[in-house]
């Protein structure tokens, strides 16, 4: 998915010093502007130059959606990307052109530490490895707001039909059923993307055909559906009024207070709810997107961000030392007391706490049972087309139907998987 951390604004650069001793080597670090990510890095950063003080870590925030892919790419290309840069995994690190332009890490020492299914989706094509996880895994799916579902007698729906049921109910309460926020147009993928799970299950060989050119959205009735699923909640009437200025906060704080029974959204955001609505973090729970079976209803999963090094950096060796920290039980340790636990961590070593919120503690057994989670696409395909969240937002507003949508998407894909060589393109 493109980014789904992101923030409009662009930062100013923020230096961490710990310690006393004078700097010898500054890191320059490229990272999304979501809370989350900073309060990571800032404690990454501090503990690790209060271990090293020659080397201190500068900060820099970078927008989200399209307009930060073209600044990674952009400065990538110009060697113009410092020293760290976080971006996601799977296909969008693919289109960065990786052998090209980020330092090989197949041979750092933490790698030992790191789950194979994360090191699968930061593998370029000649078979190195140039990221590490940063972060936690992430699943595709429903917050849900516990005291309303309590209030109206709902039960935790394991098909479409049961969720559009309970929207239903939601709405005549005189609540809004789902929070829709295409103010960040990126927070509107997440019925197409979040659904792939169940694509899958009806049709397992579509990452294949899909990369190969042999199936299309447009032509396949089970990826068709998370356009429609766009297309009925709109129809419905499901949305809240201000849908398309309301934001990634918005949404999160109106299924934390109730305002909203549902946010289709990656786990990652209730480091959001902690931040902003703290009192209300028990209040939201979580389950996937439902799809036409109750008998294969499980989770789409998204892998972490990585880090990467590009390979114009002058300083590869410092951000070596600084990358193997963080991919160490340690530094996984320091993520979860600065953020709390949102998802599993791919490092071995590092365990989740026990008292987790009630979000997380839905969204685990998925992880925990076999067969009750896939990868979301872009993990199992190279190919992601960069105007899917505008596409996705002209097909929840009314102005496009799920059928154009999901051929114009078919025609976007096109030219990335041309300048990817892959055949039959």
């Amino acid at each position: 998915m493109k980014t789904l951390r992101g923030n409009a604004a662009l930062a100013a650069a923020v230096a961490l010093v710990a310690g006393t001793a004078e700097a010898e080597t500054t890191l320059s670090v490229l990272l999304d502007g979501n809370a989350d990510t900073n309060a990571m890095m800032e404690a990454l950063a501090a503990a690790f130059t209060a271990r090293n003080p020659d080397i201190t870590l500068e900060l820099e925030n970078r927008p989200g959606g399209s307009e930060g892919d073209n600044v990674v790419k952009t400065r990538l290309a110009t060697g113009e990307a410092g020293d760290i840069i976080q971006y996601n995994s799977g296909s969008l690190f693919q289109a960065l052109n990786p052998v090209s332009t980020l330092a090989d890490l197949t041979d750092l020492p933490a790698q030992d530490n790191i789950l194979d299914s994360f090191k699968s989706v930061v593998t370029a094509p000649d078979g190195t490895v140039r990221g590490i996880p940063f972060g936690p895994a992430m699943g595709g799916g429903v917050y849900y707001n516990i005291p309303l579902y309590e209030e109206l007698g709902l039960s935790i729906p394991r098909t479409w039909d049961e969720f559009m049921a309970n929207n239903a109910k939601v709405a005549e309460a005189g609540r809004v059923p789902v929070a829709t926020t295409f103010g960040d147009t990126w927070t509107s993928q997440l019925f197409v993307l979040g659904d792939f799970y169940n694509v899958l299950a009806e049709v397992p060989t579509f990452a294949e055909d899909y990369t190969a050119n042999r199936a299309k959205f447009a032509t396949t009735p089970a990826a068709l559906r998370g356009f429609e699923h766009l297309q009925e909640i709109f129809e419905a009437g499901y949305m809240n009024r201000d849908f398309g200025v309301a934001t990634f906060e918005d949404g999160m704080r109106m299924v934390a207070t109730g305002e909203a029974a549902h946010y289709p959204m990656l786990t990652f955001a209730m480091a959001t709810v902690r931040q902003n609505t703290p009192e209300h973090i028990d209040d939201l729970g979580y389950f996937a997107l439902p799809g036409p079976s109750a008998d294969r209803n499980g989770l789409t999963v998204w892998m972490p961000a990585a880090l990467y090094i590009p390979a114009a950096s002058q300083n590869i060796e410092a951000a070596r030392k600084f990358l193997d920290f963080v991919a160490s039980p340690e530094g996984c340790r320091i993520m979860i007391e600065a953020v709390g636990a949102t998802g599993p961590y791919l490092i071995e070593g590092c365990e989740l706490p026990a008292d987790v919120p009630r979000s997380v503690a839905d969204m685990l057994p998925y992880f925990e049972q076999d067969g009750r989670t896939a990868p979301a696409l872009e993990f199992l395909s190279p190919i992601k087309g960069p105007a899917l969240e505008q596409i996705t937002v002209e097909v929840g507003s009314g102005i496009r139907s799920a059928a154009e949508g999901a051929a114009l998407y078919d025609q976007d894909v096109e030219k990335q998987a041309r300048q990817l060589g892959l055949p039959n393109w």
